[in-house]
């Protein structure tokens, strides 16, 4: 394998990743449209306790589709909008 092909790889695999790990963020849990299995979006609405935020994850598969757990985090750098 040629250097240049490897470091293309490694550049698809490191975009692949930081595009699936990536966490949104919503004012509002209704804004969450298209949950998929494992993505993790946060919340800031409010209803958690100073210094976090609600973290809603598509935590298992169902016939009805992908179920919702929603728990308090921490907040990590400046609260947004």
């Amino acid at each position: 394998m040629s250097l240049c092909r490897t470091i293309r790889l490694s550049l698809l695999i490191s975009i692949a990743l930081a595009t699936t790990a990536r966490a949104g963020t919503v004012g509002r849990e209704q804004d969450i449209v298209d949950l998929r299995l494992g993505q993790r979006v946060m919340v800031d609405d409010g209803t958690c306790p100073a210094g976090q935020v609600k973290e809603v994850r598509g935590s298992k598969m169902t016939d009805k589709g992908v179920v919702r757990t929603a728990t308090c985090v921490a907040r990590f750098g400046p609260k947004s909008r």
